[in-house]
């Protein structure tokens, strides 16, 4: 792999599952703790019999989420500063990629984004392949 895009490679594993961790603890797992069962802080039903380990202020389910994906998200911060230094990034930017990672689905909307610009920065423009050619057009002359 090329040096180059080590980090760009990385960030772009790390921005999946940061942003898959992000919608596990936003949909999943935090509802269980807060919304279902008895002992929940809000509890909007009951939890379903023989599942009550699951919901509630006791749910297992925080600590197999929240912990993962604030290590990956230590991670994913990480690398987004590795590769704005490596692109030139302006502090705004790097900070915005930084923050995406925090709202659902926002990561993984800005990944996809800058994948794209990403693709196209390393294709040759079309204008210089067509003058190579020997083709004119009306603009070059």
């Amino acid at each position: 792999m090329e040096k180059k895009r080590l980090p760009f490679t990385l960030y772009r594993i790390l921005a999946y599952v940061t942003g898959v961790f992000l919608l596990l603890l936003t949909f999943v797992s935090m509802p269980a703790k807060y919304l279902v069962g008895e002992t929940a802080r809000f509890s909007l039903v009951g939890a379903p019999a023989g599942t009550e380990q699951l919901f509630g202020d006791d749910s297992v389910l925080m600590p197999i989420v929240a912990i993962p994906h604030g290590y990956v998200y230590m991670a994913y911060v990480l690398v987004v500063l590795w590769l704005a230094l490596d692109r030139r990034w302006s502090a705004l930017r790097t900070v915005g990629v930084a923050l995406a990672g925090t709202v659902p689905f926002a990561g993984l909307i800005i990944e996809h984004r800058l994948a794209t610009a990403e693709k196209a920065a390393r294709q040759p423009p079309r204008d210089a392949a067509e003058r190579g050619t020997g083709q004119v057009r009306a603009t070059d002359t």
